[in-house]
C-alpha cells in the first residue's frame, strides 16, 4: 500500500460538497470539532451525506451501507460513486477494483468528472503506473486549482528523481491553497533527500497543524524507495508520535523495522496497528510472515548471518554460506572497502512470502532485494526449476550492500542496478540474464531512455516490460564504462553519487561529456553488438518457428540446416525453442553426438538454464571421456537448481572424487546426506571417503559411525572403520 500523497482522510476540495468543511477541520489538527461535524452529517435525510458522516468517522461498515443504498436510489449520483470509491482505497478498505470500477462508472455518468479521474490517478499511482500522471493532469484540465493533482504530480516526481518538477508542481498546489500540508510534505521530502535542513517547511507545517504525522509519512515513504532505510523509520516514528491514530504510519514501521532485520520490533509494530483494527494486507500478510520465521534456521558466521527454512537449511546451507562469503571476499577487494556489519540473508522457499518482503517497492519479477545489510531472495526450491538462477541473484543483491553502504545510501536506481547487474557477468560470463525478446523489440523500437533519466524507467514504466529493459541498459551503461574508462570510474562515480552530484554533474566529471554526448556514444557502442540480432529478429522469429516444426516432423537434416542458419542470428536465445536444443536433438538423432555435445555446451557457454538439458550435456560429456567437462556442466547447475535432486549431487560428487577433487566431493556427498535419502548408509559412507581423502580420519570416523547407526550391517562401513581403527592402534 502506497497511497501517500492524499492524506488518511481525502481532503481533495472540489466544489462545495458535503463533507468539505469536516474534511477540512480534520486537516487542521481539530480531531474533536471534526467528528462532531461528521457525526451531524449522518443524521442528514440524504444517503449519500449520511455515508460521508460514517466515513468522517471511520465507520466503514455503515458507510459502505449507506453508498450502497444512495448508488441503487440515485443511479446518476456521479459523486456517490467518487467518494465511495476515495473511501475503498483508503488503507483501511484497500479494494482497488471495486474503486476503479467506482470512478469508471462515475464517468459513464459524467465524463468531465475531476473527483473521479482524481481517484484513478491515484489507483494508477499506488501500482506505479506511468498513466496516473496523464490522469492527474486531466483533472487539472477540468479543475485547474485542484490541490490534490499538483500534490500527486509533485510526489511521482520526486519517485521519478526528479526534484526540480516535484519543487515546481508543491508551488502550484501552495499558490492555490497556502496550506497545502501534503505539498510542504513533499518540499521537505525533497530537501532532505538532497541532505538539506527541511527546518522550514517542517515548520510551516506545524503553524498549520502541529500533530500533522502524515507529512512525516510521506517523507519516511520517499526515504524507504530511496533505500534510506533508518531515517524512514525515523520517519515513521515520528509521525506516530505526532499522531497516534496513523495506523497506516504504525503498519508502515513494522514493515520498516521488518526490511532491515529487526524482527521483534516489527512484530510488536505490527500487532498494535492490527489490534486497532488495522488490517490492511501489508500488515496481516507481514504478520503471517514474521509467524512463518520461526521455521527458519539461523546460521552465523563472523561476518554472515543466513536464514533458511528448516525444511533445506541443511541442503542449501551447504551451498549459500560459501557463495556468500566467496561474494564478500572479492567485493571486499573490488570495492576497496569492508562491511562494518554482518550481512544477513533471508531464503524464501515460499514466493509469496519473499513478496511480502517486497511490498511497496517498484518493479516486477523481482528475486531478490536488498535492505541495507540484509537481503532476502527467493530460494531455488521456490521458482521453476530454470528459471532462476540464485547465485547470479546473491551477487547482483550483494553488489547493492557494498555500493549502499559505501555511498551511505546516496546513489540513483539506475547506477546501483547497473552496477549489479554488470558484476553477475564480470564474476561468470554464463551468469547474466541474457537479451531478451523483449529487449530485442525496445532496442528496434529505440524505446531506451537517456542515461540522465533512466531512473524514470525503474520506477514508473510506460510500456509493461521497460522495468527489465532499463535493467538491461543500466548494465550495459557499466559495462561500456568499465570497457572504455575501466572499473576505477565506476568506482569513482559511485564515490560522487554518494557525495550528492546528480547524474549529469557524474558524467561531466568523470567521463569528460555531457549526458547527451555520452547517450550517442553509447547507443553506437551497443548497436554494434546487438545490430544482428535486431536487424534480423522478424526473419529469425520466423525461422526458429519453422525450425520446431520441422522438428516435429522429424525432418533432421532440414532441421540442421535452418537452425544453423539462424542460431547466430540470435545467440542469446536460449528459451524454449532455441537453436541449440533443435541442433542438439538433431543430430543425436542422426547418430552424431559430437555435435550434439558441442551445440550443448555453446547452450551452457551462453548461459541456457535448463537443468535437464544441462544434465543431458554431462551426461554426454561424461560418455565421451570428458569428465572434466560434465564435472562443469553439473556444477553450474547446481548454481541454479541443487534442490529436489540427490542424483545430481551423486553424480557431481563420484566425478569429483574420481577426479581426486575431495573437497568438491564432500560437499557434494553431504548434500546428498543432507537431502536424506533412503540409503542413509551409503551416504554417509561416501561423506567418510571425502573426509579420509582429505586426510582428516577423525571426521571419516565420524561418518562411518553414522552409516552403521543407519545400517548396522554395511559391509563397506564396517570394513573401512576396521581398516582405520588397525591404523590408529598400531604405533
Amino acid at each position: 500500500m502506497r497511497t501517500i500523497v492524499l492524506t488518511l482522510f481525502s481532503l481533495s476540495l472540489f466544489a462545495a460538497k458535503p463533507g468539505d468543511n469536516c474534511w477540512r477541520l480534520e486537516k487542521l489538527g481539530k480531531k474533536p470539532e471534526a467528528r462532531a461535524c461528521f457525526a451531524n452529517l449522518t443524521g442528514s435525510p440524504d444517503l449519500a451525506t449520511r455515508a460521508e458522516g460514517h466515513y468522517g468517522l471511520r465507520d466503514y461498515a455503515t458507510a459502505h451501507k449507506e453508498f450502497s443504498a444512495a448508488v441503487k436510489a440515485q443511479p446518476k449520483n456521479a459523486e456517490a460513486r467518487v467518494r465511495w470509491g476515495r473511501m475503498l482505497i483508503e488503507p483501511f478498505n484497500k479494494n482497488k477494483k471495486d474503486a476503479v470500477d467506482l470512478f469508471q462508472e462515475a464517468l459513464e455518468i459524467d465524463k468531465e468528472n475531476a473527483g473521479a479521474m482524481m481517484g484513478l490517478a491515484i489507483a494508477a499511482s499506488d501500482a506505479f503506473e506511468a498513466k496516473a500522471e496523464e490522469m492527474a493532469r486531466k483533472v487539472l484540465d477540468r479543475d485547474p486549482k485542484n490541490v490534490e493533482a499538483h500534490e500527486l504530480i509533485a510526489s511521482m516526481a520526486v519517485e521519478d528523481s526528479n526534484p526540480k518538477k516535484a519543487i515546481e508542481e508543491a508551488d502550484k498546489a501552495l499558490a492555490i491553497d497556502p496550506e497545502a500540508l501534503n505539498a510542504m510534505a513533499i518540499r521537505a521530502t525533497v530537501e532532505i533527500l538532497a541532505d538539506k535542513p527541511a527546518d522550514e517547511w517542517l515548520q510551516r507545517i506545524d503553524k498549520v497543524n502541529p500533530k500533522y504525522g502524515h507529512a512525516h509519512y510521506i517523507i519516511g515513504h520517499h526515504l524507504d524507495l530511496n533505500r534510506r532505510y533508518d531515517e524512514s523509520i525515523a520517519h515513521l516514528r515520528k509521525a506516530i508520535e505526532l499522531d497516534p491514530d496513523h495506523l497506516q504510519a504504525q503498519s508502515r514501521l513494522g514493515i520498516g523495522l521488518m526490511r532491515v532485520g529487526r524482527h521483534q520490533e516489527a512484530l510488536d509494530a505490527l500487532n498494535r496497528a492490527h489490534e486497532r483494527g488495522f488490517r490492511e494486507a501489508s500488515t496481516t500478510n507481514s504478520l503471517k510472515l514474521l509467524d512463518s520465521l520461526k521455521n527458519f534456521v539461523t546460521f552465523q558466521t563472523g561476518n554472515t548471518i543466513v536464514k533458511l527454512h528448516k525444511k533445506e537449511a541443511d541442503l542449501l546451507k551447504i551451498y549459500f554460506e560459501d557463495e556468500l562469503r566467496k561474494c564478500i571476499r572479492v567485493y571486499e577487494k573490488k570495492y576497496k572497502m569492508k562491511l562494518p556489519r554482518a550481512v544477513q540473508l533471508e531464503v524464501y522457499p515460499d514466493h509469496e512470502d519473499f513478496a511480502v518482503r517486497t511490498m511497496g517497492m517498484p518493479g516486477v519479477g523481482i528475486l531478490g532485494v536488498t535492505f541495507g545489510d540484509v537481503v532476502a531472495m527467493d530460494s531455488p526450491s521456490g521458482r521453476t526449476p530454470g528459471s532462476f538462477h540464485w547465485a547470479s541473484t546473491l551477487w547482483h543483491e550483494m553488489s547493492h550492500v557494498f555500493v549502499l553502504v559505501a555511498t551511505k545510501h546516496r546513489v540513483p536506481r539506475w547506477f546501483t542496478e547497473g552496477l549489479a547487474v554488470h558484476e553477475e557477468t564480470a564474476t561468470y560470463p554464463d551468469w547474466g540474464d541474457r537479451l531478451t525478446p523483449n529487449i530485442v523489440q525496445a532496442l528496434k523500437e529505440k524505446k531506451l531512455l537517456p542515461i540522465a533519466e533512466l531512473d524514470r524507467g525503474f520506477v514508473r514504466p510506460k510500456y509493461e516490460t521497460q522495468v527489465i529493459v532499463s535493467y538491461f541498459q543500466a548494465g550495459k551503461i557499466c559495462d561500456y564504462i568499465n570497457e572504455k574508462w575501466g572499473y576505477d570510474t565506476l568506482l569513482a562515480m559511485m564515490h560522487s553519487f554518494g557525495a550528492r552530484k546528480t547524474t549529469p554533474e557524474v558524467v561531466e566529471l568523470h567521463l569528460k561529456m555531457k549526458p547527451e554526448e555520452f547517450d550517442k556514444e553509447f547507443l553506437a557502442w551497443l548497436d554494434k553488438s546487438t545490430k544482428k540480432t535486431v536487424d534480423g529478429f522478424a526473419d529469425w522469429t520466423k525461422k526458429l518457428k519453422q525450425a520446431n516444426g520441422l522438428k516435429k516432423e522429424s525432418k533432421w537434416d532440414e532441421v540442421i540446416k535452418l537452425a544453423s542458419e539462424i542460431r547466430d542470428v540470435y545467440p542469446d536465445y536460449i528459451e524454449a525453442g532455441n537453436a541449440y536444443e533443435l541442433l542438439a536433438d538433431a543430430y543425436e538423432k542422426k547418430g552424431d553426438k559430437k555435435s550434439a555435445t558441442g551445440e550443448l555446451r555453446k547452450y551452457s557457454d551462453i548461459g541456457g538454464r535448463e537443468p535437464a538439458t544441462l544434465k543431458r550435456l554431462a551426461a554426454l560429456q561424461e560418455e565421451a571421456g570428458d569428465k572434466k567437462g560434465a564435472i562443469v556442466t553439473l556444477s553450474r547447475v547446481n548454481f541454479i537448481y541443487p534442490v529436489n535432486d540427490d542424483k545430481l549431487h551423486q553424480k557431481l560428487g563420484d566425478l569429483q572424487y574420481g577426479a581426486n577433487d575431495f573437497r568438491g566431493a564432500l560437499r557434494e556427498y553431504s548434500a546428498v546426506v543432507a537431502m536424506k535419502p533412503l540409503d542413509r548408509a551409503s551416504a554417509h559412507f561416501n561423506v567418510a571417503r571425502a573426509h579420509l581423502g582429505l586426510g582428516d580420519r577423525a571426521k571419516a570416523s565420524d561418518a562411518l559411525l553414522e552409516a552403521l547407526e543407519a545400517a548396522p550391517n554395511y559391509r563397506p562401513a564396517q570394513k573401512l572403520l576396521l581398516e582405520l581403527e588397525s591404523k590408529k592402534e598400531k604405533p
